[in-house]
């Protein structure tokens, strides 16, 4: 199944959307209100339809917020008309823009691609070796040799491959993993990055950075 986050104003519309795309196994959950829409767990959902006019606060303003805390496909749904509006929706990280009113198959037919693509780039973007890190799938290769990682170990050391020599703070770590909570900020996080050091066999390999987080040199 796929799962939709969608923030829109408008309970009818999204109503008549969700109505239609569960025909296609995909759940679609509504927040009128973006605050609690961004607080719902938005790494949790395989793409993102975001309104623009919101109460409270803009729908721009929700764009910029998750393009900077999440990888999630963002298709922005809207009726204004403001050639300016699509402009600085795509700019600042929207992955596309559909104007009100449309047809429910078009969507359908835009979260289709958008998922296609993303999960092409998403493919290409883990086969490509990382120095001596090669991750494939769910397995990180170490100089050529498969690592047997527990959920959590995959997740912290897939991130510090992906992004090696810079820095990644506690909380960047946790808010990326599936499997840890923001409670795990303190020693639970410390253990497992030591496990990972002996699994590598290499302590100097994942450096910590005091104060901040954890770097893989």
């Amino acid at each position: 199944m796929i799962n939709i986050l969608m923030i829109e104003d408008d309970p009818e519309f999204a109503e008549l959307l969700s109505e239609y795309l569960a025909q296609y196994d995909i759940k679609v959950t509504n927040f009128e209100d973006p605050y609690l829409g961004l607080s719902a767990g938005v790494k949790k959902y395989d793409l993102l339809i975001l309104d623009l006019t919101l109460p409270g606060m803009d729908g721009l303003e929700v764009c910029e917020e998750v393009v900077a805390k999440y990888d999630i496909p963002i298709i922005i749904s809207s009726a204004r008309s403001d050639i300016n509006d699509k402009v600085d929706a795509l700019a600042l990280g929207a992955d596309d823009y559909l104007p009100k009113p449309y047809d429910p198959k078009e969507m359908y037919a835009r979260i289709v691609s958008l998922l296609r693509r993303y999960s092409k780039a998403e493919h290409a973007k883990s086969s490509e070796p990382q120095g001596d890190f090669e991750i494939k799938g769910d397995t990180i290769y170490f100089k050529g040799e498969a690592l047997h990682l527990t959920p959590a170990e995959f997740e912290v050391l897939s991130l510090l491959a992906k992004h090696q020599g810079i820095t990644q703070s506690r909380e960047q770590i946790i808010n990326t993993s599936g499997t840890m909570s923001i409670d795990s900020q303190g020693k639970s996080l410390d253990v497992i990055i030591s496990k990972i050091r002996t699994k590598l066999g290499d302590n100097k390999r994942i450096q910590a950075v005091r104060g901040v987080g954890y770097k893989l040199v």
